[in-house]
């Protein structure tokens, strides 16, 4: 199920696909999704909820997983990933496609104003708390306190809103 809200701007160019396993993506209303953004149902049974006031640019991919969960006023630059599953690979006598996921660690919460800078990927188990800032080309998963600034991989603290 796709439900876009009527106040919602989204690019005749951006790539939403519907979901055979009953998949749920909603996008809030006055927000912007940009040119070549791809929201693909894959690897779990996670719903994608975009709140009011979100701006999601171009060359963006939202894997629905166990879920992306992202509140209003959120700003995310061009060319994040958003991967809220993990592939299981453990058993080295098959190959990895074969093995399925594993379970859960909680999909991607994105809570109020939050700012993530280009190229930055987000996996399973990624919280980010309000007002927080993500530095271009960070890799996260796990918790980010509210209004920090993070940045880089390993990811660390590098300042603080105030």
């Amino acid at each position: 199920m796709i439900a876009i809200h009527p106040t919602a701007q989204v690019s005749r160019l951006a790539d939403i696909e519907d979901s055979v396993r009953g998949t749920r993506i909603e996008i809030g209303a006055h927000s912007v999704v940009d040119s070549f953004v791809k929201f693909k149902p894959a690897g779990g049974l996670g719903d994608v909820v975009i709140g009011e006031w979100c701006v999601i640019n171009s060359g963006c991919v939202l894997y629905t997983g166990h879920g992306i969960l992202m509140g209003n006023q959120v700003a995310v630059a061009a060319n994040c990933t958003f991967a809220p599953v993990n592939h299981a690979y453990q058993d080295a006598s098959k190959p990895i496609r074969t093995q399925g996921f594993l379970p859960s660690r909680g999909g991607i919460v994105i809570e109020d104003d939050v700012w993530i800078g280009a190229n930055c990927v987000f996996l399973d188990g990624t919280v980010l708390r309000r007002g927080c800032v993500v530095a271009a080309g960070s890799v996260v998963r796990g918790e980010v306190a509210a209004y920090t600034v993070v940045a880089g991989q390993p990811l660390r603290v590098v300042g603080r809103r105030t």
